[in-house]
Parts: structure tokens; sequence; C-alpha cells
């Protein structure tokens, strides 16, 4: 009995609004197939709630009629306003069938770079801190390393690098700004002081093709790019032009946090695109006497990983500010060489190169 025979036996049953298959509407999940023992989660919306029940009866029934003897339905209630999410993400075909924007040499195979994309479902999580330190930890093992700040409204990468000049232009191509041997992309180049970014979807799209067609990178061994947090159309650009790119998904302990993660991680999974794992960040504060402390609950990236089905990578231990060892050969914003944070960017930049190159 394989997933898509249990699929197959439970497309019966579908969504009154859509009047299609739970299946393809990304609504049941976790499908576990063994040959006598069979298990799934259904994700209820409210107006799925009420017939719980009966939902249930029909997947027991039909997955036993094929012949499993052991079914476990796992029912998990969710809102209108995730269910709507994820059917968007779902349903969203012209996201799946985007082609690549292979006039960048950066896109092809021949080019030898791997993208790596950082995101997040919301704000405020670390999700630059994670991109500067991954880049810096890959550079300082050996490898050709460049930054691509997309995070178009909430750019902070000049800044978290001490950066302060602007890229020059060489043969009609943006030179992008070097620092401590990572070079560096983003908005921030391109607009003029702390001004907010005002521009919609058509304007962002090209400021990504900008990124990948008209600057000079030279010879690269990774890309991170930083994404704007959410699924909004900065995030669905990357998805649609660098087919190749692989994700890492940026949460903290909290659950709101996990929660809003999960959807960014949705859109890896809908448009095919590999997660690497699950980096919880502000996982726990240390202090002097060695005790630790959850400031903001516990196990909130496990939970996300298991949920994506996926790894969880590292769990980054809150840093003071005050300490001063942020400021090591690196950067302002990189963690020092003895710090507990570094040794952990360190061993995953190690392990994504195991498996890279």
């Amino acid at each position: 009995m394989t997933k898509e025979d249990l699929i197959e036996a439970i497309k019966h049953i579908k969504d009154d609004e859509h009047g299609l298959p739970l299946t393809d509407l990304g609504l049941i999940r976790d499908i576990t197939a063994r040959p006598e023992h069979v298990a799934l989660t259904v994700l209820l919306s409210p107006e799925l709630v009420q017939k719980r029940d009966w939902i249930e009866a029909q997947i027991i029934e039909s997955i036993t009629k094929i012949g499993a003897s052991n079914v476990h339905v796992r029912l998990k209630e969710i809102s209108t306003d995730e269910k709507n999410d994820i059917i968007a993400i779902k349903l969203n075909k012209s996201v799946r069938r985007a082609p690549a924007l292979m006039n960048s040499p950066l896109v092809t195979p021949e080019s030898g770079v791997t993208f790596i994309a950082i995101a997040s479902g919301k704000g405020g999580v670390g999700k630059s801190t994670v991109t500067v330190n991954l880049a810096a930890a890959l550079s300082h093992l050996g490898k050709r390393v460049g930054i691509m700040d997309a995070d178009i409204y909430g750019y902070s990468i000049p800044e978290m690098m001490g950066i302060t000049e602007l890229p020059q232009k060489h043969n009609n191509r943006i030179v992008p700004v070097e620092r401590y041997g990572i070079k560096v992309i983003s908005t921030g180049f391109f607009v003029q002081g702390n001004k907010p970014v005002v521009w919609r979807g058509p304007m962002l799209g090209k400021m990504f093709t900008t990124f990948l067609n008209e600057v000079e990178w030279g010879s690269l061994d990774y890309i991170i790019i930083d994404l704007p947090p959410g699924t909004g159309d900065i995030a669905l650009d990357v998805h649609n032009k660098i087919p190749q790119c692989s994700e890492i998904l940026v949460t903290t302990p909290h659950p709101t946090a996990n929660h809003v993660a999960a959807r960014a991680g949705e859109m890896a999974i809908q448009t095919n695109h590999p997660i690497l794992g699950v980096i919880e960040n502000m996982s726990y504060f240390t202090d002097p006497s060695g005790a630790r402390h959850d400031l903001f609950g516990r196990g909130g990236g496990a939970k996300l990983a298991e949920q994506l089905q996926t790894e969880l990578l590292a769990e980054i231990p809150i840093h003071p500010s005050d300490t001063g060892e942020h400021t090591n050969q690196t950067s302002a914003s990189t963690f020092g060489e003895n710090s507990e944070q570094w040794h952990i960017f360190k061993q995953l930049a190690e392990k994504i190169i195991d498996q890279n190159g």
C-alpha cells in the first residue's frame, strides 16, 4: 500500500466551499503508509469541524477497504485564515508552473552556485542575523559567498555589516559591495536614506531581477538570500526564478512565530523547493552560573520541523548585546569566535558544505 493508494481512496471526501478533494487542497497531512498501519492528519477549518465524525468515519472505512487493518486519523482544528493560506498556495498553479529566469547565468547549473533562502513567517525573529552569520561561517570555511538582501521593506544587511559605501558600476553592470570577503547587494543601496519602500509587486520583481541579471557577482559558491517575512511577491519570485533554491526557516520558541512560519514552509513544499531545515533563534538564555532560562517558551522549532517533516538544524541561544563579543573580525552583527552561537553557526556551515560541496 502506497501513499498514492491512500490519497486515491479518500479523494471522494471534498471541501464544500471549493468542491475539491481535501487531498487536493492540502488539508490532509503527515500520511504514513505501512503494510497494515496507516496514519494521517486532517486539518479542520471551522466549517469542517461540524463534520469531523463523518470525515473520520469515511477515511477509516475507505482505507480499510483497500487493506489496512489499523487506521489512525488525527484531527487538527485550524482557523479559516490558516485554511485560506494553505489553499491559496496549493491552488496557485501559476507559481508551480512559472518558468525559471534562465537568462541569468547565476541560475544555470554551470554556475556552480548554491542558493539558500532564509525565510520566516513574521518579522523580528532574527532572520537577517541568521543570514549574516551563516554567510560569515561559510566564508570562514573558505567558501566564496554572496548575500542578496531581498527583504525589500525591511532591508538591514548593510547596517548589520557596517557597510556605508554604495555599489559602483563597471561595464554597465553593478559591482556588489564586498565586506569581510562577502559580496553584498541590498535594496538599501538603491533608496535614499531611511525612507520606506512603497513599491508594488511589479517594482519588487524588477528589483529582484536586477539582483540576478545586472549584478557582477563573479565566481561564487553560495548566495544566501534574506527574504522578506511571509509569502508575498518576493518570496514567490524566488520560488519562480530560482527553482533550485533551498530554504531555511527561522522561528522562535514562541507558538505564534512557529504558527506563521509554517505558512512560509508550506509555500516551499507546494513549489517543490527543498527545505534544509528549521533554525530556532532566541531559544534560551544562559546566565553566568550556567543555568538555562527558556524566556520565550520551548520546543517551537522542533514542532515546526516535525510539522514540515524536516530537520531542526540549530537552536541559537540569546546573546547579551553588551558583552562586546559581537565585534570580532567579521562584522558588528556576527558572533565572536569564542561564543556558543558562532560555534553553532560553524557546525551548520560545515553540515551544509558536506551536503553541497
